[in-house]
């Protein structure tokens, strides 16, 4: 008789974002980003010290796991070679077609070694390979806490799906009914990706730059281009090669086409100025994503008929078109996960196995948990390597000090609990500071951040005053909504409105973060206005600081002028 695995340990890696989440008897121990504890930000490296930590906390030892959820099926990437081979019939993508053909396979092949590779690294382990898909249609809905709702992902590529629409049911043991799929090379995410990089970003880290960037152009100049190269379908959307060729896997074949350069720009390089044509691309093609997720939003309500809906995969992370889903009152409830790209799907993969596993343990610890990783309570801190910082101990009184620092100008690091899941810092790893502060977005991009001035800042707020400022009108509290705000922000926080008035919003609860929405309600008290800016502790190009010393190198070298680290004040 097979048996059920108790020790489930869910990974992503070697592709990028790697992290790790253990599963024990159905309850989740933690999860963590690889880049947190390494400092590699992105990094596709086996994590080695998430899976340590994981471990240390459930007191096991490799040889204890039983199953090693992984988070690609290396057989669904074989099956699109000979797809590929078909599109040598047209003449639009017949000059890819074998390079797509090879270049699948090849992930393919890569993908079976590296399961053999973490096979002989837990030696009482069956290794698991888990449907990309599925894997972040778990993570969403599991996290959600609902006991049915939409399941709707978007990403750039997981083996041949880019889209998918699921119905979840079950809150202790949360299965899924698969609806429909978009396979390659129908991908927004591809899309997105292509034209960040001809902007002169990172793709797939600096998305987010485009989609504020976005704000400030005007999308009338490029729409009828985009409208033609992504075009709504009955079931979802396809893409046009003539302006955005196949994927190929392999690299040296550009995302964009000569025909795309000739009917836009040429490719920016990152040293040079950013001009109107910059933002009216980037405006254009944000346009178009929020219509296109809007339109899937819509699709996922006529095969399900359910009123909830969570969103999942990398796309999920444009706050600014999570925002218009929940405006066109498609759900009375949009969710998304804390961690909704790639790094989340370690939660998800060792969900399935254990669901698979049918095991009578419930799933516990995921719904509505961001706080997910490693915590430093309680360890001694030594000052040496940063001989010009200075700590004092700090009495039961901490939030209001916090509260009082920040309402009299200066901008703080907080440092506390758990390292949070996802690419949000949401209190504990976060950058803190009073938005009725003059010149403090422009101080925080120049000497804290280091990066480029039209960037907006996130404002978190104590929930039950969420309805004063903003009009998203439903929880936020893993900042992955755009919202709306009221005549009151415009008058007396403008300095957390960007220039397409919204705001990418954290609502605050006492049960979720009781020492934030302290220092929220204290700063409230201070000032008449509890909101505060909430950006990540880090500097531009570096992960979000997960471990002490990260901290400290962060406080150290920008013009953070103080960082609480678990109770203590440190300074220059």
């Amino acid at each position: 008789m097979k048996r059920t695995p108790s020790v489930v340990l869910g990974l992503c890696s070697y592709t990028h974002d790697s992290s790790a989440a253990l599963l024990v008897d159905g309850e989740l121990v933690g999860f963590v980003e690889e880049e947190r504890l390494s400092e590699q930000k992105h990094t596709k490296l086996y994590p080695a010290r998430a899976v340590g930590w994981l471990l240390d906390q459930a007191k096991l030892s490799a040889s204890d796991v039983d199953s090693v959820a992984y988070n690609f099926q290396p057989v669904r990437y074989l099956a699109e070679s000979p797809a590929s081979l078909r599109m040598a019939l047209s003449p639009m993508t017949r000059d890819r077609s074998l390079a797509r053909a090879h270049g699948f396979a090849k992930v393919a092949l890569r993908t079976r070694r590296r399961l053999r590779i973490l096979g002989s690294q837990f030696p009482s382990a069956r290794v698991t390979p888990v449907l990309h898909h599925r894997a972040h249609q778990l993570t969403a809905f599991a996290a959600s806490g609902w006991e049915e709702a939409a399941v709707l992902v978007v990403d750039s590529l997981g083996e041949r799906q880019t889209t998918t629409i699921a119905h979840g049911h079950g809150i202790q043991r949360p299965r899924l009914q698969p609806l429909e799929a978009i396979n390659d090379p129908a991908s927004l995410g591809y899309v997105y990706g292509a034209v960040t990089e001809h902007l002169g970003w990172r793709r797939g880290d600096e998305e987010g730059t485009v989609m504020a960037l976005a704000a400030l152009g005007d999308p009338a100049r490029f729409r009828h281009l985009f409208t033609t190269a992504v075009r709504t379908t009955v079931t979802g959307f396809r893409i046009h090669p003539g302006y955005f060729p196949t994927r190929t896997l392999t690299s040296g074949y550009p995302r964009t086409s000569r025909r795309f350069v000739a009917e836009t720009c040429p490719e920016r390089h990152p040293s040079e100025p950013l001009t109107d044509v910059h933002r009216d691309l980037a405006a254009a093609l944000q346009e178009r994503t929020e219509q296109v997720l809007v339109h899937l939003a819509r699709r996922a309500r006529v095969l399900t008929g359910s009123r909830r809906l969570c969103v999942g995969g990398g796309v999920a992370t444009n706050c600014v078109s999570i925002g218009k889903i929940i405006e066109a009152c498609i759900f009375d409830e949009v969710f998304v996960p804390p961690a909704p790209g790639d790094a989340g799907t370690a939660i998800g993969a060792a969900l399935a196995v254990h669901v698979d596993g049918r095991s009578p343990r419930p799933v516990a610890g995921i719904a509505r948990h961001c706080y997910l990783g490693p915590s430093y309570e309680d360890q001694p801190l030594d000052l040496t390597p940063w001989p010009g910082l200075h700590q004092k101990t700090l009495g039961i009184e901490t939030a209001e000090f916090l509260a009082d620092q920040l309402a009299h100008g200066m901008i703080a690091g907080l440092f506390q609990g758990g390292v949070e899941a996802g690419p949000r810092a949401l209190g504990n790893r976060s950058i803190l500071a009073s938005p009725l502060e003059p010149g403090v977005v422009e101080r925080l991009n120049a000497t804290v951040k280091f990066r480029e001035p039209f960037r907006p800042f996130a404002p978190m707020v104590p929930a039950e005053r969420a309805a004063e400022f903003f009009t998203l009108g439903q929880p936020a509290p893993y900042m992955s909504m755009a919202s709306g705000v009221t005549h009151l922000t415009r008058e007396r926080v403008p300095a957390i409105v960007h220039a397409n008035d919204t705001s990418r919003l954290q609502t605050v609860t006492r049960s979720q973060n009781p020492f934030m929405h302290a220092v929220l309600t204290a700063f409230g008290r201070r000032t008449g206005i509890p909101v505060l800016i909430n950006t990540s502790l880090n500097v531009k190009g570096k992960p979000i600081c997960g471990t002490p010393e990260m901290a400290l190198d962060c406080l150290a070298n920008s013009g953070l002028d103080a960082l609480l680290l678990e109770g203590r004040w440190i300074t220059k």
